[in-house]
């Protein structure tokens, strides 16, 4: 039984995005009041074509707007309960928050665990940490295979790996992550979720992820939001959403009648309440 079609369990909302919107350069609206919450526990998709606010909406959470030219304009972010947009990026690692970058952006200079443990740089207890990098190489063994070896030699799904691994020697109780699957072949792309989920079940690790791949987010994700143009569209348990028949044709390519326009498609739900 895939994750999609398990019941997520009751949880309380460690994540609260309300009704944000964010502006680039005093002028350009790119998210337009969207709201989504992250369950305790949970594993999240934000799902949406290249361009739809997905990564913008994921930076806002982290505080990375500032260096972009971009702010928060509108609504407020909580992480249990508190207001986080005054805390820097920094703080919002040591309340437990963490982003995976697009790109993996690896250190490349740097050796595979040389990456890994500055992912540990604001903890001083030094035997957890050892504890917790053996933890990182039972995830993922390919990475004990290559920690001597110079990250910007490795390949692009050892990479991608590598940045999880760094994510998670910050012991984070919620990652971000932004586009897992973005130029890995399809077998990597299946292990990089198996991996996701083994850590969401085992570790307690809550995942907010950011996906184009819908077929495969809605497969491993308990609830997904879909972002068009910087709004919410739909939003629902991840298996209700794999049977929609408008997110079939237009996000998995099943069109049950031939392909339409997206213009006539009636029946495509438009969000009509916000979280409040």
């Amino acid at each position: 039984m895939s994750a999609a079609e398990q019941t997520a369990p009751e949880a309380e909302n460690l994540l609260e995005v309300k009704n944000i919107e964010v502006i680039y350069n005093h002028v350009i609206l790119v998210l337009k009041g969207v709201s989504l919450a992250v369950p305790k526990g949970g594993i999240t998709a934000l799902l949406g074509g290249n361009g739809a606010g997905k990564t913008t909406t994921l930076k806002a959470i982290s505080n990375l707007l500032h260096s972009e030219r971009g702010e928060v304009t509108k609504g407020h972010i909580l992480y249990r309960g508190e207001r986080v947009a005054e805390l820097n990026p920094a703080a919002l690692v040591k309340r437990g928050v963490i982003q995976v970058m697009e790109g993996r952006h690896c250190f490349e200079h740097l050796t595979v665990e040389e990456n890994l443990l500055t992912g540990a740089y604001v903890r001083s207890d030094r035997a957890a940490v050892r504890n917790d990098l053996e933890m990182v190489y039972s995830y993922f063994p390919r990475l004990k295979e290559r920690r001597r070896s110079q990250a910007g030699y490795t390949s692009g799904g050892e990479q991608q790996m590598c940045a999880i691994g760094r994510a998670l020697m910050s012991r984070p109780e919620t990652i971000l992550l932004d586009e897992p699957s973005m130029g890995l072949a399809p077998q990597l792309v299946e292990q990089i979720f198996e991996i996701v989920k083994s850590v969401n079940e085992n570790e307690g690790v809550s995942f907010l992820l950011a996906e184009q791949n819908t077929n495969v987010a809605l497969r491993y994700a308990h609830y997904g939001y879909i972002l068009e143009s910087g709004r919410v569209v739909m939003d629902g348990p991840a298996a209700e959403l794999r049977e929609n028949p408008d997110v079939k044709e237009f996000y998995l390519g099943m069109a049950e009648e031939g392909r339409k326009s997206f213009r006539d498609v009636r029946s495509y739900r438009r969000r009509k309440r916000w979280l409040s």
